[in-house]
């Protein structure tokens, strides 16, 4: 199947008399004939459904369909998208490991890496986007476990050259993480370009309608875990009856060790009705991808215009440093985030901002309407002043998600905001 047709179908095949529509299973528990049946079940937990903290049916078919359209062999929906991304890397750190990660992603994230993981004794180090080859390998210590970047940054909109970094990432036999939320599977599979694992917050464009937070990780299947860097994955996990996951589940030993160990343990799984939601969302998501990305390219070319504007960062513009890289992995579009700086700095920001009426000022991105965000005073607020130039962020810099109505009317909103400053 095309990918649109996997948006509509994958993940979910109705038998005869059975539902069109993936059906909401809203039960916690699942029911089995013995007592040796239960037992089973916990000595290989992917024979059967044991409880809905780690998997239900309606979550799974919405797992087996994201799998199908980054091409992955699995993949583990998660309660939100900064669940994704601890879950992601917990599944192969642990105190006294490091990893890589690019300087420019969202700032929960950094948050996470720099603050939280560091209590946890995990090291994160922070290289830039653009560095060199030899920069990247420089960052590595013998402790480092994995590579981490985003395809499109949040907000700074950075394009990832991921097959530079997954090249480094190889040659030093870590994996290569890529969170792909703003590009989707539509405009980017970052699998087709070395990536191993793929993670999504699903509550932006993938819901697209912000009905729901989620998440999910994806597995390639394609990183050899055996290569004697991950024992985790290659010994005996003495909470599963010395179970060895590379032995029991070959290609698929990273997805169901997650599942298996982190998902049993924090049990940050969504609900059955959030599933739903999301993919409703799904299935729409090549149709609207495309609109995305026409009414942003229209926006960026008028604010690149407009004399009260400083910059304009946009990936598909000619003008963009990485306009090549964009072209690259993103020939469809760089989806309807676009950021700018207006001339005046932080206040000329916020007093466009508020002056707008069509376009809401709200904590979120990749949604089905415009809406706008300034940076530096809400996602990346616990940031230093050398981790907001670090990360891209500006004191007049405005984050845009352009929605899907009618272009003019998008204009019109942003020719009355400007008149305002």
């Amino acid at each position: 199947m095309n990918i649109e047709t996997k948006c509509l179908h994958a993940g979910y095949t109705p038998k005869n008399t059975e539902p069109r529509v993936v059906p909401i299973v809203q039960s916690t528990t699942y029911v089995y004939d013995s007592t040796d049946d239960v037992a089973a079940v916990f000595d290989d937990p992917t024979k059967s459904l044991i409880y809905s903290r780690f998997e239900n049916p309606t979550v799974m078919a919405v797992e087996d369909k994201i799998a199908a359209l980054e091409g992955g062999i699995g993949a583990m929906c998660t309660s939100s998208g900064q669940a994704a991304t601890m879950c992601s890397l917990l599944n192969i750190l642990q105190s006294g490991d490091s990893f890589i990660s690019t300087a420019t992603v969202y700032g929960g994230t950094i948050n996470l890496f720099a603050v939280t993981f560091k209590k946890m004794g995990i090291e994160c180090i922070f290289v830039s986007p653009d560095a060199s080859e030899d920069e990247i390998k420089a960052a590595f210590k013998p402790n480092t476990k994995a590579v981490f970047g985003e395809t499109i940054a949040n907000p700074a909109l950075t394009v990832f050259d991921i097959e530079k970094f997954a090249k480094i990432a190889h040659e030093n036999n870590v994996p290569l993480i890529v969170d792909n939320t703003f590009p989707t599977p539509i405009l980017c599979r970052p699998i087709e370009h070395g990536a191993d694992i793929v993670i999504h917050s699903t509550s932006k464009y993938m819901d697209g309608h912000a009905v729901q937070v989620g998440g999910v990780i994806v597995d390639s299947g394609n990183f050899d875990w055996t290569c004697g860097k991950f024992p985790e994955f290659t010994e005996p996990d003495e909470s599963y009856h010395g179970l060895i996951y590379t032995k029991s589940y070959g290609k698929a030993a990273y997805i169901v060790k997650a599942r298996m160990q982190l998902m049993r343990d924090f049990g940050c799984y969504p609900s059955a009705q959030s599933a739903f939601y999301l993919n409703l969302g799904l299935e729409t998501l090549a149709v609207r991808m495309k609109q995305y990305c026409e009414n942003a390219q229209t926006v960026a070319e008028f604010l690149e215009a407009n004399d009260k504007v400083e910059s304009v960062n946009y990936p598909n513009l000619s003008s963009s440093p990485y306009h090549e890289l964009a072209k690259k992995y993103l020939p469809m579009g760089t989806s309807g985030v676009i950021s700018f700086v207006i001339k005046g700095g932080r206040s000329a920001a916020v007093k466009f901002m508020d002056s707008l009426s069509l376009a809401s000022n709200e904590v979120h991105v990749a949604d089905i309407r415009t809406c706008v965000l300034h940076p530096a005073s809400a996602t990346h607020r616990q940031l230093t002043d050398e981790q907001l130039v670090a990360a891209g962020i500006n004191g007049g810099m405005i984050r845009l998600s352009v929605g899907l109505e009618n272009i003019n009317d998008i204009l019109d909103d942003l020719k009355t905001a400007f008149a305002a400053v």
